[in-house]
């Protein structure tokens, strides 16, 4: 069976909040602005990931996957779906101030649905820019639907500023928003469940308000002070290790490789019992594959199938690796 790594196309989101960066800066090629989010690596119904290279050219992940489920690894023995979702986000605009449920809301309450953990890795931020995490002191939900309903929310919320390479963990039920002015790639579980909380009464581009979904949010969102500290899990800065941890929780596993090497270098796969996935978010290089070499340019995403020891490469590039 070929476990040859294999590049992706994205899927695209329209949402009127993005703006034109992942075109400029990551070479998206929509085929309309606003461009809010690419799903670089996602089976999702609402935007599923094609194949753009090797013997699998033209298929959607989900169809490669299901053909060959072994690609996922022995970690998710008997699935067929890809457990993770993998995307450029451009909030040239403020996101909606929202929640996600957990696994367990989510199975009840939505169909059986997934519920959604994510992280954020800063790619870009303006200056002055800003996340939103929690809350800055204990709330009831009373307080909370009274500050929703009359546009106060933002007054209890949890400001933090962010810029180039940090990271932040934001667990199911965590009330939060990415604000004007970052560019952020997030790993998430493969789930599109958002409630929201306020949308700062903007409409859709049939001019209706956009549906909040108050009872939900409150249901789920923890509603205790954050610990800024606790949230922000790396700090960006320039390192040179080849590779360096990011984020960890039992969805997926991210780490941060820096290639500096213009020869081609073997880099080793944590473990071989689960899928990889590339997120080049710096550089230009190339990765050696077991019919030739595969040209990787920021922005590219390669789906690497499991039993896979290690990968060659050659940069300068700076990837993002992502385990299930």
């Amino acid at each position: 069976m070929n476990h040859t790594p294999f590049l992706l196309k994205p899927a695209y989101q329209h949402y009127l909040w993005g703006g034109n960066r992942l075109a400029e800066q990551f070479g998206k090629s929509a085929d309309r602005l606003p461009l809010a989010e690419s799903w670089e690596c996602s089976t999702h119904p609402n935007g599923v990931s094609r194949v753009i290279s090797g013997v699998f050219d033209g298929l959607p992940l989900s169809e490669v996957l299901r053909v060959h489920p072994s690609f996922l690894g022995k970690k998710y023995e008997g699935e067929t779906e890809l457990p993770i979702l993998v995307k450029l986000i451009d909030a040239e605009k403020d996101l909606s101030i929202q929640v996600h449920p957990t696994d367990d809301y989510a199975r009840e309450h939505e169909n059986g649905q997934r519920g959604k953990t994510e992280m954020w890795y800063v790619l870009d931020a303006a200056p002055g820019a800003e996340l939103i995490c929690g809350f800055r002191r204990e709330c009831t939900k009373e307080e909370i639907k009274a500050h929703a309903q009359d546009g106060t929310l933002e007054d209890v919320l949890c400001r933090v500023p962010v810029k180039k390479g940090d990271a932040f963990f934001i667990e199911a039920g965590t009330v939060h928003a990415i604000c004007a002015g970052c560019l952020v790639a997030e790993i998430q579980e493969s789930s599109n469940l958002t409630y929201r909380l306020y949308d700062y009464n903007r409409r859709d581009a049939e001019g209706n308000l956009r549906p909040l979904h108050l009872e939900k949010a409150l249901e789920v969102a923890n509603l205790h002070t954050t610990d800024p500290a606790r949230v922000r899990v790396f700090e960006g800065g320039e390192t040179a290790e080849l590779s360096r941890t990011v984020a960890s929780c039992k969805y997926f596993q991210v780490s941060l490789w820096n290639i500096s090497s213009i020869d081609a270098m073997p880099v080793p796969l944590p473990s071989q019992d689960s899928f990889a996935v590339l997120l080049c978010i710096e550089g230009e290089g190339e990765l050696e594959t077991d019919t030739g070499f595969l040209p990787l340019r920021k922005g590219d995403c390669v789906f690497v199938p499991a039993e896979n020891e290690s990968v060659t490469l050659s940069g300068p590039l700076k990837l993002l690796c992502i385990r299930g």
